[in-house]
């Protein structure tokens, strides 16, 4: 066996890819540097053949130098078994307390395994029975190995025991509901500073189902960015993804607000009236200055006293959210002192634990007290929006979406350690959004460390994203199976691989820490997959993601009578131009003057143009859209259209629910090629919308009757399909 095969056995086994096929369906190798590369990052020896051979042993040898797994993750009603080890003859017994501490005895299991020698010691293994009826939750392992009263030893690992379903998702079955996807940051009010708040999306889930009977509305990421000026324009490169950003506060909704001194209130009310101008602004979206002045604003506010039902309150949630906060509020304050450039992130502060870091804690702990006062006051009107939501009646409320990394000099790379990778960065190979590949500048979490920490971080993740949320749309969900890693070195996103995630484990937490919100949960599966993917997230009941446009065999439209039922089903997507937009082919028109395109601009126009029109056409067939119809009537044809599906979620764009034609986001740029992620809603002819406008906006009211003109079709359709009632 030669040493390249060596390398790619040792690839398979630590679960990277040794070739991928790509999006022009054929099957590219990946190079033995970008192996070497990649399990470098993952702190596995590949230099010679000689350390190849040697992590080959490690591998194989790992599960025997441990009594317990680092964690073990079941599926409830599945009955399962744990592999234990100790040194061979010595007797030993498992149990598992759960969280309710109940002790729950488990049974050897006959299974004859040979003992093995390692590290110059005879080791054997015994397998013990997982009961099939344990209750879903957070639990412990526990194995006791007592030779004698002089040789005791104890092993314990987290037991995570998942839903098999997730039940809040089949409770939708039957019945289709639709929502309004929206960047949060582009809807404003004349309340707003600019930009839209936590307000504002209490505003806008209250006019969607109040007024227009829309059942959820899915907004963008709201992770915390910088603690400062400048921040990332894009929510899909956040600092965190555990906590939320004190950018979209509503400043004057803090009660504290109104105990201001007298002079001190008039300049927050100054500063919201600079901002009257901004909020009629259509050309792009400017944080900075928005941010800026809150937080001089939110200063002064945190200086008065909190009353004393408040502080416990507040108490409460610092207790609650414990160490994590904590350290991302120490890392906020070091931020605001210390440039991301500072060497002292290499140095002094490389950690939470150094020891400049803890003295650190003490000489700032004003500071750091008003970054965790900041995440609980996003918590406070996040639950406002939540409640506001479901009060108008909607079943699901505001869905959250979750996105797929962090900046790789953010909090969470600070304070998770090495959870998260060093030296390579996640992206995706080249495909039809960028044919150049991408790379997305985040670091991937190490799938080793992940699990030898219980999937801690992760749980932490997904609770505080749920807490108020209705639902959640995990983005690029396929990155729960594996992700496109790049090595730093690389030259082009393409010299990278994919590396393999344990999705049973990371779906089934999903599904139980969303099971214990009462949260949908929606996967955003799209790209190139294997069948596999769609099918586990249907047997563990996650929805999907259908987008008309991408919805092909072959070359052919699939029809939407034949989409799935376990999804969520729109026109367009934030990645792609509204539909307007689409229409006109100007993705095609800016991916050409951006140089994003391998083939000719002609080439490319004319292969999209059929696809619409094959699409268009699906349309004619089924009567909604007339030859000689307006881009507003296409818009509405195109919904009634995606009606059709079984789909039991329908997502509204609400760009087209207004006439906008921007796009929001072109993937593979930055922002010295395209404005992603500043683009203020407006109309078809360029009009500021507000929050307030929705009640009676002309586009989204005959948007919405076009829906319900479809919803009450299809419900005749099913009556006179169905088998006549006998008379009475």
């Amino acid at each position: 066996m030669t040493y390249t095969s060596l390398l790619r056995e040792l690839a398979g086994k630590c679960g990277v890819s040794t070739s991928y096929r790509g999006w022009d369906h054929t099957e590219h190798e990946v190079s033995d540097s970008t192996l070497h590369r990649i399990l470098a990052a993952r702190g596995i020896d590949a230099d010679t053949e000689d350390d190849v051979a040697a992590s080959l042993r490690d591998l194989d040898q790992a599960p025997w130098r441990r009594t317990l797994p680092p964690v073990v993750v079941i599926v409830q009603g599945e009955s399962d078994r744990v592999e234990v080890h100790v040194p061979h003859g010595d007797p030993v017994s498992v149990h598992v307390t759960t969280e309710d501490g109940d002790h729950v005895p488990l049974t050897q299991v006959q299974v004859w395994v040979d003992p093995r020698e390692i590290d110059g010691a005879l080791v054997g293994r015994a397998t013990f029975g997982l009961p099939a009826d344990l209750p879903t939750g957070w639990h412990t392992l526990t194995a006791d190995s007592e030779l004698d009263s002089a040789h005791r030893t104890r092993a314990q690992c987290p037991l995570v025991v998942t839903p098999r379903r997730l039940s809040a998702n089949d409770g939708l079955l039957g019945k289709q509901r639709s929502g309004l996807a929206t960047q949060l940051y582009s809807i404003r009010s004349d309340r707003s500073w600019g930009v839209g708040d936590y307000a504002d999306l209490a505003d806008l889930s209250a006019i969607a189902g109040g007024t227009h009977g829309f059942d959820y509305v899915l907004v963008n990421p709201l992770h915390a960015q910088r603690p400062e000026p400048p921040v990332e324009a894009s929510p899909y490169l956040p600092t965190t993804r555990r906590f939320f950003d004190p950018m979209y506060i509503r400043v004057e909704d803090i009660p504290e607000t109104s105990y201001l001194p007298r002079d001190q209130y008039a300049k927050v009310r100054e500063s919201a009236r600079r901002f009257s101008k901004a909020n009629k602004r259509t050309r792009k979206i400017d944080r900075d200055p928005s941010f800026r002045a809150k937080l001089r604003a939110l200063s002064r506010i945190h200086r008065v006293a909190l009353p004393a039902a408040r502080q416990a309150e507040f108490d409460a949630f610092c207790q609650r959210e414990g160490h994590g906060l904590d350290d991302f509020a120490l890392w906020c304050a070091l931020a605001e002192k210390f440039g991301p450039e500072d060497k002292i992130w290499n140095a002094e502060a490389a950690h939470p634990g150094t020891d400049f870091a803890t003295e650190f804690r003490a000489t700032a702990a004003d500071r750091i007290a008003f970054h965790k006062w900041l995440q609980w006051i996003c918590d406070q009107q996040l639950e406002r929006a939540q409640l506001a939501a479901r009060r108008s009646g909607m079943d699901i409320g505001i869905m959250h979406d979750l996105a797929v990394g962090v900046h790789r000099h953010g909090a969470d790379a600070w304070t998770l350690g090495d959870a998260l990778t060093t030296g390579v960065t996640v992206g995706a190979p080249p495909d039809n959004f960028n044919q150049q590949g991408q790379n997305w500048n985040q670091p991937p979490w190490n799938p080793d460390r992940l699990r030898e920490l219980g999937y801690g971080p992760y749980r932490d993740m997904l609770r505080t994203i749920l807490r108020h949320a209705g639902g959640i749309r995990v983005d690029h969900i396929l990155g729960l199976f594996r992700l496109w890693w790049i090595p730093q070195e690389a030259s082009t996103p393409g010299e990278g691989a994919y590396v393999e995630y344990d999705h049973e484990a990371l779906i089934g937490i999903l599904v139980l820490e969303a099971e214990r919100a009462g949260a949908v949960v929606v996967g955003e599966d799209l790209g190139v997959f294997e069948p596999r993917v769609q099918e586990y997230l249907g047997q563990r009941g996650v929805f999907g993601t259908s987008i008309l446009w991408f919805e092909n065999d072959g070359d052919a439209p699939i029809p939407p009578e034949n989409y799935r039922e376990l999804c969520l089903t729109s026109v367009t997507t934030h990645d792609l131009p509204p539909t307007v937009g689409y229409l006109r082919g100007e993705h095609i028109a800016l991916r050409s003057r951006l140089g994003l395109l391998e083939r000719d601009v002609d080439a490319e126009t004319a292969q999209d143009a059929a696809g619409r029109e094959a699409v268009l056409d699906l349309a004619r067939t089924r009567g909604l859209l007339p030859a000689d119809a307006s881009e507003k009537a296409t818009v509405e044809a195109l919904y009634r259209l995606i009606a059709r599906s079984p789909s039991n979620l329908l997502g509204v764009a609400l760009v087209d629910a207004v006439g906008e034609n921007r796009i929001q986001n072109q993937p593979g740029t930055d922002e010295t090629q395209y404005q992603n992620w500043r683009i203020p809603l407006a109309d078809h002819k360029g009009r500021a919308v507000w929050v307030d406008d929705l009640v009676d906006h002309p586009r989204m009211v005959s948007l919405v009757a076009a829906l319900n003109a479809a919803a009450l079709n299809a419900a005749a359709l099913d009556a006179r399909s169905s088998p006549a009632s006998p008379m009475a």
